[in-house]
């Protein structure tokens, strides 16, 4: 029989800061129920830390509205708009698990704190980074490949490429569009699923961040799919109301971001360096 969780408004246990990064970190073996776990203490998170919560949840939401107006107006400026919201989003997920992190050490988060909490971790964090945006230009750069394989008109519109996407018509184009997208959007979620909190936690190199992000994601493929996939239905309703839903869903899926770490990555007691 599984354990019960622990009852999510219960006072958090005792916290001690981790020992120096070692690479004796052991991968949990989830549970379906865990994805849901880590969101019910990502709302609790939230609850308590309300006003933090409103300025990070601020902070996506204009990012959002940035994307969209720049898909309206400018649509051959996507990529580069979402690759600088690439750059600045890791930074603010990272102060949302910091302020996560100060729950569970029994302190009060601070704003200043949260937003600064990457110093440390700079080096880290610039090359992680640096990947994802590697990932996220080769993505678009394999979109406008499939675009340029199936229309001969070249890059199409903004009305043009909604109406491509979704005319049943473009079958073969939606399936191989979907493919590829589903492809890199797998691998960038298997590289960055643990790996940012990781490094905050343990202030760990990026490459071994993200190794132990693949193990987690290949090691629980099912559960950690299911994750992916909560993540994806979340913020798609959040982006419904004019991307509002980000005030809250943002960061909502930040803190729980955090306890998926916490839950996928287990460290022995008096690691080492």
């Amino acid at each position: 029989m599984n354990a019960q969780p622990e009852p999510i408004d219960s006072a958090p246990a005792p916290y001690e800061p981790p020992p120096p990064y070692t690479l004796g970190n052991e991968i949990a073996v989830l549970q379906w129920r865990d994805p849901l776990v880590w969101l019910a203490r990502g709302w609790h998170d939230v609850r308590r830390a309300k006003g933090i919560a409103l300025f990070y949840g601020l902070c996506f939401w204009a990012m959002a509205v940035l994307l969209g107006a720049v898909f309206r107006h400018s649509p051959e400026y996507v990529i580069s708009m979402a690759s600088g919201c690439l750059l600045v989003g890791p930074f603010l997920a990272m102060g949302l698990y910091d302020v996560s992190r100060s729950h569970e050490a029994g302190r009060a988060p601070q704003l200043g704190q949260s937003l600064t909490c990457w110093r440390a971790n700079l080096r880290s964090m610039g090359l992680l980074v640096l990947v994802l945006i590697v990932l996220e230009l080769l993505w678009g750069r394999a979109s406008l490949v499939v675009f340029a394989v199936f229309f001969n008109t070249g890059m199409p519109s903004t009305t043009g490429v909604i109406e491509a996407v979704f005319n049943i018509d473009n079958w073969e184009f939606l399936v191989v569009y979907l493919i590829v997208g589903s492809g890199f959007a797998g691998l960038v979620f298997a590289t960055a699923a643990v790996s940012i909190p990781m490094i905050l936690d343990r202030d760990t190199d990026a490459i071994s961040a993200a190794i132990t992000s693949l193990q987690v994601v290949f090691t629980n493929l099912g559960v950690m799919v299911l994750w992916g996939a909560l993540l994806t239905a979340l913020v798609l309703l959040a982006l419904l109301p004019w991307g509002a839903g980000l005030l809250v869903v943002g960061p909502w899926l930040g803190h729980a971001t955090w306890h998926a770490y916490r839950g996928s990555v287990r460290w022995p007691e008096g690691a080492s360096s």
